[in-house]
């Protein structure tokens, strides 16, 4: 019997999507990473819960730290979680992961392929 997925991956794809292209191709590289590593099955599922509560953080409007009020010191919080999130869940990053994400960055970033400086 197979279990039933709790986790509306579609709607959360789209929080994010809202969420990201405000804040750059740079900034949502590692939160596009972290969305494919909970989808994978190969993920365990307490990682899954970690990645999950933390993108939920992110897209949110609900802040620990509002970055209104506080500008600068508003961001940390999110990127304290967004960066060690990420560092434990890296075991799971594949190179198909990674080539995933990239597709739909190029998507949605066309324009940044021009900054990039391609090695001769």
């Amino acid at each position: 019997m197979e279990r039933a997925n709790i986790i509306n991956y579609s709607a959360l794809f789209v929080r994010i999507g809202e969420y990201v292209r405000k804040a750059g191709r740079v900034t949502t590289r590692p939160v596009m990473i972290l969305f494919y590593v909970m989808k994978s099955k190969d993920t365990p599922w307490k990682d899954k819960m970690l990645i999950l509560s933390t993108l939920s953080y992110l897209v949110l409007p609900i802040d620990i730290l509002d970055a209104k009020r506080l500008p600068i010191i508003g961001w940390f919080d999110e990127i304290a979680s967004l960066s060690l999130t990420y560092q434990k869940v890296c075991k799971n990053i594949t190179p198909e992961i990674e080539a995933k994400v990239d597709s739909i960055l190029d998507k949605w970033f066309p324009d940044y392929a021009e900054y990039i400086e391609l090695p001769a």
